[in-house]
């Protein structure tokens, strides 16, 4: 994996993936059913960074929709 901008979240590991805090607190989010612009404003982020950070959730997890990331999500210790 290329450097990332911020540190893997405490040595979290996802499908052999590391994911970063705000990917975490994202994930957290969907897990919680909320929306994009919801957890957009819990974070204090734009929507579109929310949808970036999905995009790359998305990757990372292997999946190919916002529901598949929260099926995955429930089975992870967050």
């Amino acid at each position: 994996m290329g450097a990332q901008a911020s540190q893997p979240c405490e040595g979290q590991e996802t499908r052999s993936t590391r994911l970063t805090p705000t990917q975490l607190k994202v994930l957290r989010g969907v897990r919680s059913g909320q929306l994009n612009k919801q957890i957009a404003y819990d974070l204090g982020i734009a929507e579109a960074t929310v949808k970036a950070h999905m995009t790359a959730l998305m990757r990372k997890l292997n999946v190919r929709n916002r529901t598949q990331v929260a099926v995955v999500a429930q089975t992870l210790p967050l």
